[in-house]
């Protein structure tokens, strides 16, 4: 298969863990060939199809050069097998202009993984609404009236943006509502921007869990990211130490309840963060935790993904 990653510069990859570098290795091991491209080179004209400069790389195995460009063109995105969308957060503008592209790209006979039009759908912290009977008691709104009710009811609760990333802007506020004020006009921005306020989990201390979900099937093994000191967030961008692990009863029935409907919109992958028993989260841009869970159980995650890719190719 002829194989386009839609990803960040190469040059900013951390190799040692970096998910994407992980499927690429995978896929050149099962004899893909591999190209790349960023969000940034892709372009339409009248007249013309998606296109963008793309990058033909073969993986080379050693450091710190692991990669080295075959060629350089200009394609049209339609004459791969395969488009692996895999540009890292933020959600912001650019990239929701990216997936209206490559959703264009569809229209003209591209294959792309995760769709486009299903990216735009289930937002990585809004996803979970759909499925309240796994969620953790949780408020969406900009009112700073319901923030203060959610909080006399639950009285130590968890304050997130919509659009952050790797634990960023993450507030804990506790019974004594200490610096509530504070926080509802950093996050609110008084009253101009949705917030998403949790019940805190205790059961976090045990590790926030990636939860896999691959071609709607349960990777066997999460990730639980356990918070490090007074840290709050398990986050491994925060600072969180990563400890693979068996999926428990309640991760595996979480997983098989959601993944199955999520595939089927376009999902083939999908990141489950589960704390204690409860959904809080539902990540679609670009999943991690991959090589991570290899290093510790060696299971290889990344080529459980490249045969999803290669069966959804053939459906």
């Amino acid at each position: 298969m002829k194989l386009l990653f839609v990803a960040d510069s190469l040059d900013s990859f951390k190799v040692y863990k970096d998910t994407t570098f992980a499927i690429m290795r995978a896929a050149q091991r099962c004899g893909h060939t591999i190209s790349v491209c960023e969000p940034q080179h892709i372009s339409w004209q009248s007249g013309a199809l998606v296109q963008s400069d793309v990058s033909a790389i073969t993986l080379t195995g050693a450091l710190p050069m692991w990669y080295k460009t075959d060629h350089t063109s200009r394609q049209s995105l339609k004459d791969f097998d395969a488009v692996v969308m895999r540009k890292d957060p933020p959600f912001d503008n650019e990239f929701l202009y990216a997936t209206h592209l490559l959703e264009q790209a569809e229209r003209e006979g591209a294959r792309v993984f995760n769709q486009p039009r299903a990216l735009r759908d289930h937002p990585e912290k809004l996803a979970i609404l759909e499925f309240p009977q796994f969620s953790a008691p949780t408020l969406v709104t900009r009112s700073d009236q319901d923030i203060r009710r959610f909080h006399a009811e639950h009285q130590d609760i968890i304050l997130k943006p919509l659009d952050g990333m790797g634990g960023m802007g993450i507030f804990r506020v506790k019974a004594d509502g200490l610096n509530l004020g504070s926080i509802i006009e950093t996050l609110n921005k008084n009253g101009a921007q949705t917030v998403m306020v949790q019940k805190f989990l205790r059961a976090i201390e045990q590790g926030d869990k990636r939860v896999l979900v691959i071609g709607g099937q349960a990777v066997p093994y999460s990730l639980a990211r356990i918070p490090q000191g007074s840290e709050v967030r398990g986050n491994l961008a925060a600072g969180g130490k990563g400890v693979a692990q068996p999926l428990s009863t309640r991760d595996r029935f979480i997983a098989e309840s959601i993944g199955p409907i999520l595939n089927n919109r376009g999902l083939l992958l999908m990141g489950l963060d589960v704390i204690g028993d409860s959904l809080t989260e539902i990540n679609v841009t670009s999943p991690t935790c991959f090589q991570e869970i290899f290093d510790q159980t060696g299971f290889d995650v990344a080529a459980m993904f490249v045969k999803a890719l290669e069966q959804a190719l053939k459906g």
